[in-house]
């Protein structure tokens, strides 16, 4: 699998998320092991005040050697501590991931790039683009129903 269906099987775990996460959004992520290129955790943003998408896929790895992940995530991750930890400062703490796929950057004015800035003063490297028209248009249609 490349860069893409990674994100593509992001993008099928947040479809998951519905309608249990509601009012906060569907997010997927899947982390992979870079160096056997296979996904070692999957996670979707559960009911509001549990787990978001990457705090559920992180938890799934606790305890596990990894040298080299990466992560793929179809929302920014979130950069303030609300009902849960901001999943951004997780993410930075977690040394095992190297880089971080972002989909789309959240329009949320408390996040809006700022979790992508936390990734980056941490030493990721961060994507952020990637499938994009196809999370947008998963978005668009939960927002319209």
């Amino acid at each position: 699998m490349h860069d893409e269906g990674f994100m593509l099987a992001a993008l099928r775990q947040s479809r998951k998320a519905l309608p249990e996460c509601l009012p906060n959004p569907p997010v997927g992520c899947v982390i992979v092991d870079a160096d056997t290129e296979e996904i070692v955790a999957e996670g979707y943003t559960r009911a509001p005040g549990k787990h978001h998408a990457e705090a559920d896929a992180l938890y799934q790895i606790q305890g596990k050697a990894f040298n080299f992940l990466k992560m793929y995530v179809t929302l920014e991750p979130c950069s303030f501590h609300g009902r849960t930890p901001a999943c951004a400062l997780a993410i930075a703490q977690d040394s095992r991931i190297h880089e971080i796929y972002v989909s789309v950057v959240d329009p949320d004015p408390r996040n809006n790039g700022q979790g992508l800035n936390i990734l980056k003063k941490s030493g990721k490297t961060v994507y952020v683009g990637l499938c994009a028209h196809e999370v947008n248009l998963f978005i668009n249609q939960y927002l319209l129903t």
